[in-house]
């Protein structure tokens, strides 16, 4: 009787400890990252994050726009790993991923690039979207951005008058990795700086981080007491209107609508991933989507600009300028919502560097392998975007 009963138990405790092996697999961890597990019969899709998810900008962004697929895409499971450091670390959280079993993987920081094309080789049947780069395998590897280009020529335009009503025609921009992305972003502010402000000029401070708030917060503060009216950011944290507020000067976030909340917010150029990445998700799912090269405009919804989309209010910085000024924003807002003004609209010539040099003509405009690629990368650019235009005070990093 004794033997009966000993082995009921044990057999009930290998059943349960089978059970539990099988139902939550076992925890793998690549360092300090702990890699989560895949739900069975359901379509598996991971986002890696450079920042924390809830870092008031660019992962913030991504990972309202992970919580939109979970909630707009049926038979889906949703998982993501935060804080991941560039370079080898990813490359390993990339393949741990794939192992694990997930579908469809979203890195979304330009340097998760040349890892996921490294894994992405690996696992054929996986697929890996990045976010920012411009790399693809056309199979399972692809590249995805958007035409960020308008929103921040449009925030120009704002803080171009802003300086000008205040009288201190210049600007800053506190720019993150001198890589094509923070070149074209920057010229875009610039170029719209000088629609309502020509005598107005920016500065450009390198800060080689994408998520440091002491960082950004120092970088701002330089811009500022070297005599910025008003600051821009390329990186990930609101702290460029902190220290706007503190000083009593003007701030443009960047990347999350929530990011300007700041009093001396101006506006904030801004990203909604959520409707791309769930057409994506469907698409990877039903098999309807091939990876390449893809580059959405503000017709999908995903573009933003604080203050001038609908429900939202202008901010006292803006609702101060020049009404004519303000429309003039509003218009070209809806024709990029419609289709109608896209980042080759914003840089048409005759487009002059910051030398005096003519690089585009009138009548010529840049195209997207212009805006992607520096010369060296031998992709066939024409106008290869290696220069600051007119008006930026900067010279470029080596």
């Amino acid at each position: 009787m004794k033997s009966k009963v000993l082995w009921s138990v044990v057999s009930t405790l290998l059943i349960l400890a089978f059970a539990l092996s099988a139902c939550g697999q076992a925890t793998e961890k690549v360092g300090e990252f702990e890699i989560p597990n895949v739900e069975k019969g359901k379509f598996n899709v991971a986002m890696v994050l450079i920042g924390p998810h809830d870092d008031g900008g660019w992962s913030q962004s991504h990972y309202e726009g992970l919580e939109y697929v979970s909630k707009n895409v049926d038979g889906v499971h949703v998982a993501y790993i935060e804080n991941v450091p560039e370079g080898a670390d990813s490359e390993q959280i990339f393949r741990s991923l794939s192992r694990k079993g997930f579908d469809l993987i979203f890195g979304t920081s330009f340097g998760f690039m040349d890892p996921m094309e490294i894994v992405a080789g690996e696992f054929p049947d996986t697929t890996y979207i990045h976010i920012s780069g411009y790399k693809s395998n056309s199979t399972n590897f692809g590249n995805l951005f958007g035409g960020m280009e308008v929103m921040k020529y449009l925030a120009g335009m704002l803080a171009g008058a802003r300086a000008k009503l205040d009288g201190n025609p210049k600007l800053g921009y506190m720019a993150t990795f001198p890589i094509p992305e923070e070149l074209r972003l920057g010229n875009a502010i610039a170029l719209g700086m000088k629609v309502t402000c020509p005598e107005c000029t920016m500065d450009v401070r390198w800060i080689n981080t994408w998520h440091d708030p002491i960082i950004e917060k120092e970088a701002s503060a330089s811009l500022f007491d070297a005599g910025a009216q008003v600051v821009f950011t390329g990186a990930d944290t609101p702290a460029v209107a902190d220290v706007a507020t503190e000083k009593g000067k003007w701030g443009v976030t960047y990347d999350w609508y929530g990011s300007c909340k700041a009093e001396r917010c101006l506006t904030a150029p801004y990203w909604n991933w959520g409707p791309v990445y769930a057409n994506i998700a469907k698409g990877v799912k039903d098999g309807t989507y091939k990876p390449g090269w893809d580059y959405f405009d503000g017709d999908t919804g995903a573009l933003g600009l604080y203050g001038f989309m609908e429900g939202q209010e202008l901010t006292k910085g803006v609702s101060e300028l020049d009404p004519a000024i303000i429309q003039q924003v509003r218009d070209l807002v809806a024709k990029n919502l419609a289709g109608q003004f896209t980042r080759f609209d914003v840089f048409s010539g005759e487009i002059k560097d910051n030398q005096g040099n003519v690089i585009v003509p009138a009548g010529e405009a840049l195209q997207q392998v212009d805006l992607d690629a520096f010369p060296e990368t031998g992709v066939g650019c024409t106008y290869c975007m290696k220069w600051w235009v007119d008006g930026i005070t900067a010279e470029l990093p080596e």
